[in-house]
């Protein structure tokens, strides 16, 4: 299996309420730094992790060290450097998960013609909205309608507006029936599906629901310290939370399951979980897991990064939990 992970590497300055306390920030590589670090604690053996990336002349040297300290990915492959300084991004939170953002940096989108050189031999795309200016939608259809294997979304920043002098700003997502087309599997959190856009009417369909009508196949919905709720298109040959439920049959019902922590919520620091989250829960579908115990160990990863603060070290911290089972756990699937 080779995974390509497409994201944006950024340098996190983060302050959360105990570092206001303290009057000092904490700086670490962030962005697609987190997912590329859960990729290679998760990967079965035999797995090649490919970034594809675009990374800034000026950080381009660091961020190399950073990969090349992580098994089983190609520091040089998928990587362009480019000219314009990397992304840099402060986060100020507001309570132990909500925090506020403020981007600088020039990394562009991918083009088309620089995107699809880079996919060739890779089996599964795992795409990180960390920027949100990873690709143009024009792109993302193109990518959909080119790529044979199963794409997997983080839609996260294509909810946060355009960078400017101050903290960016939740925002509907514009043309959000048309992004969510792009995917076969899509993850966003409570306060991401709220800003979505979609019909009010109390007649429609559940904000969910339109999505899976928009062509994914399944919707993750994370929620925090509650776990995270799975919606997947039922129909498909075999049990229908299993993967590769991707190629789903129009038409088919949904079935959904939430699914809690079994810890419950967490104390530590937040940033980056939810990277790590979507990676895990990705990388053990397609491994073979179904949904249920893919979110379930998604959940323990998450967990394990909340006791770790930035992606610097995260590898070694993931690498080493204990017990971990990539497959055969029991599957109770409730519906709803």
């Amino acid at each position: 299996m080779k995974l390509g992970v497409v994201g944006t590497f950024v340098w996190d300055t983060i302050w959360t309420l105990e570092d206001v306390q303290a009057g000092q920030p904490f700086q670490t590589w962030g962005g697609v730094a987190y997912s590329l670090a859960a990729a290679a604690a998760v990967r079965p053996d035999g797995w090649e992790i490919v970034p594809i990336v675009k990374v800034g002349a000026d950080l381009a040297d660091e961020a190399r060290r950073f990969m090349a300290g992580l098994p089983g990915i190609d520091p040089q492959s998928g990587i362009l450097v480019v000219p314009e300084p990397n992304n840099r991004v402060e986060l100020r939170y507001t309570d132990d998960s909500r925090r506020g953002e403020r981007l600088t940096g020039g990394v562009n989108a991918w083009t088309w013609d620089e995107l699809a050189p880079r996919l060739q031999g890779i089996d599964a795309l795992y795409v990180n909205f960390l920027s949100g200016f990873e690709m143009e939608l024009e792109t993302a259809e193109r990518l959909r309608a080119s790529f044979d294997g199963p794409i997997y979304a983080d839609l996260h920043s294509l909810f946060l507006g355009c960078p400017g002098a101050g903290i960016r700003q939740m925002r509907s997502l514009p043309q959000w029936e048309r992004w969510a087309a792009c995917f076969h599997a899509i993850q966003l959190n409570e306060d991401e599906l709220a800003m979505l856009g979609a019909s009010p009417d109390a007649s429609a369909a559940s904000p969910v629901d339109q999505l899976l009508d928009r062509g994914p196949g399944l919707v993750l919905l994370t929620r925090g310290g509650e776990g995270a709720t799975a919606a997947v298109r039922a129909g498909f040959p075999g049990d229908p939370l299993r993967w590769p439920g991707w190629r789903m049959q129009e038409g088919t019902p949904v079935r959904t399951t939430t699914i809690p922590p079994a810890a419950g919520r967490l104390p530590g620091d937040p940033t980056g979980a939810g990277d790590v989250w979507g990676t895990t829960f990705f990388a053990s579908l397609l491994s073979g897991m179904d949904v249920v115990d893919a979110v379930r160990r998604a959940h323990r990863f998450a967990g394990r990064k909340m006791e770790v603060r930035g992606a610097t070290d995260l590898y070694a911290h993931l690498a080493s939990a204990p017990g971990d089972a990539a497959a055969g756990e029991a599957t109770d699937a409730a519906t709803g």
